[in-house]
């Protein structure tokens, strides 16, 4: 079975309950993530420039970017962007490694990455690998604010109750990032996620935005 064709249990009530002023809502948040994205596409170019050079100058025969399958609202697949931070031939290696992890469920994290290169663990400390993600937020595939992206393989072991985090849009940082990240396990962020989708508001989001500002300034807990 397609684990991106999975759907969620109707049997079972859901927490998320409906929003009398959800268009309205939906509709101020795309106004703001295509505002803020294209402003820091912008004023960001100076750093794409820098972290492309630096990329380079480590491994001159791979690329910058990397584009990786998820799945986003509904179950539907996209390709998301980020910066690359790993040898090149990463995604091979991880067989190896999926025993290592450093997080609980269907979910793969280590802190001690062996693919992850030297500028790429700065990147990553920083956050800064994540803002090509600014892209998909233009394309509408993701939001500045929501639950992260899940692999097709992540969501292939989900559960009905973990499903629902794709009820909506997915986005570039969320309650889990602001919320102890890389320290805190699956279960735990599929309640935040819940918690989000049921309370969400463009108010809820612009705090979520300014705490997530200070993991661009080594959060100690981005790996």
């Amino acid at each position: 079975m397609n684990p991106l064709n999975k759907t969620v249990d109707v049997g079972k009530p859901l927490p998320i309950t409906p929003r009398k002023d959800r268009m309205l809502y939906l509709w101020a948040k795309r106004t703001l993530d295509i505002s803020l994205s294209l402003i820091g596409l912008i004023f960001l170019c100076p750093v794409f420039l820098a972290v492309a050079l630096l990329i380079k100058l480590e491994d001159p025969k791979g690329s910058v970017f990397f584009s990786q399958v998820r799945v986003g609202r509904g179950g539907a697949p996209f390709k998301m962007y980020k910066f690359r931070s790993m040898v090149s031939g990463a995604e091979l290696m991880l067989g190896n490694l999926i025993q290592q992890s450093d997080v609980t469920g269907a979910m793969f994290k280590m802190k001690n990455d062996p693919r992850v290169t030297r500028v790429g663990r700065f990147i990553r400390k920083t956050s800064i690998d994540e803002l090509p993600q600014l892209m998909n937020v233009l394309k509408g595939n993701m939001s500045l604010v929501g639950p992260r992206p899940p692999l097709p393989r992540e969501v292939s072991d989900y559960t009905s109750y973990d499903m629902q985090r794709l009820l909506v849009v997915p986005g570039c940082t969320g309650l889990w990032q602001v919320s102890g990240r890389n320290h805190v396990g699956f279960q735990e962020m599929v309640e935040l996620d819940l918690k989000y989708i049921n309370e969400q508001s463009i108010w809820m989001d612009m705090i979520i935005i300014c705490k997530t500002v200070k993991v661009l300034f080594g959060a100690d807990n981005a790996y």
